[in-house]
């Protein structure tokens, strides 16, 4: 096999697949990347058993062929290459020669028959939106998903399809994101798949701002993404995901309609004193005040008060400033709805005038 590449048009996808393969691996193999060289692109694979991506990229080929290449060698080399280099690529028997400009680098190769590829059934469920719509999606929820949790089907991001509804799920047991997407093909029954942690990290990574169709497909174990020039598949976690509705507040005694850049630069502020642990702060609502407090266990403490529109009995109520904060984060309207029943209840966060996504956040003993 015998391939060139231009640098800049090689660097990017590169850098997608050899995200995926892991810096310290149990099997060799896996941290290689593939090449097959057909017709005018080479087709790069990565895979770590659990998350494969293949990616497309334009190519001189001189001669077709397969060749494995170690990932991270291989994308240290690019970078460290100048701009605008010509890469010239080509398989010499236990060994894959790369050669750039006056530099020359003599890479170890293996068997391609030995590397591994995910087997996948029949897809159930097909569906195509636009990248940045599935980005958003993931990016409205991610960070509600646990980590390392015993629980271990909390530990990835539920994708669920009802009808021409796309609704994805996440949480930790202690906040929740849920973040909805009207589709164009009605999908039939409820269907629930759940995408591991990395998966949905790589996804969020590789999907791109724009309006391009995507076609996402479900199977009982696999998720599979496709792009133009690329190619992501994913096991999923085998579980039940639970009842997340029944977690969702009912109607608010207290909604709040607060300035949602100014509600979370506060918070900010007063968590500077908040205890490092816990991250603990208070909200307190008296007669058109909102209080904001903490202390930690310095006896340090600071506070500050924004005005409210309420007129009910004041309460106070504890939570986790970090989660506030992130929820206040990912929302993209100027203003926040934040409802209130009493100390004991979680807070319900989302954009005035939408109620995708929304965020509820449990309440905390302080």
């Amino acid at each position: 096999m015998h391939i060139r590449f231009q640098r800049e048009e090689l660097i990017k996808p590169l850098g997608f697949v050899a995200g995926v393969v892991e810096r310290r691996q149990t099997l060799p193999i896996l941290s290689y990347l593939l090449f097959k060289a057909q017709g005018e692109s080479v087709l790069m694979t990565g895979t770590d058993l659990e998350v494969e991506v293949t990616v497309s990229v334009d190519a001189k080929i001189e001669t077709a062929g397969e060749i494995m290449v170690p990932a991270r060698k291989l994308l240290d080399i690019c970078r460290a290459l100048p701009a605008d280099t010509t890469l010239d690529l080509r398989s010499d028997g236990t060994k894959a020669q790369v050669r750039a400009a006056r530099s020359r680098f003599s890479l170890l190769t293996m068997p391609v028959a030995d590397f591994p590829v995910i087997q996948t059934a029949e897809w159930d469920v097909t569906l195509r939106l636009a990248q940045q719509d599935l980005k958003q999606l993931l990016q409205e929820t991610h960070f509600c998903m646990a980590q390392q949790d015993v629980r271990y089907y909390l530990n990835g991001v539920l994708l669920e399809t009802t009808g021409k509804l796309l609704r994805a799920v996440a949480t930790d047991g202690h906040r929740m994101a849920i973040s909805n997407l009207t589709l164009e093909t009605d999908l039939g029954p409820t269907r629930q798949v759940i995408v591991p942690r990395k998966g949905v990290h790589e996804l969020i990574r590789m999907l791109e701002d724009n309006d391009q169709l995507v076609e996402v497909q479900f199977s009982n174990n696999h998720l599979r993404v496709r792009a133009p020039n690329l190619s992501f598949t994913s096991k999923l976690i085998d579980g039940r995901y639970p009842e997340y509705s029944k977690v969702l507040p009912g109607k608010q005694a207290t909604q709040l309609k607060l300035p949602r850049e100014a509600l979370r630069d506060t918070l900010a502020r007063v968590a500077i004193l908040s205890n490092e642990k816990y991250r603990g702060i208070r909200l307190g609502l008296g007669d058109k005040t909102l209080r904001i407090s903490t202390n930690n266990p310095e006896q340090e403490e600071a506070q500050e008060e924004m005005a409210i529109e309420f007129t009910g009995e004041a309460f106070e109520v504890g939570f986790n400033v970090n989660y506030l904060i992130e929820c206040l984060g990912s929302l993209r309207s100027e203003e926040a709805i934040v409802g209130l029943n009493d100390p004991n209840s979680s807070c319900l966060i989302h954009a005035a005038g939408s109620q995708s996504p929304q965020y509820v956040v449990m309440p905390m003993r302080l």
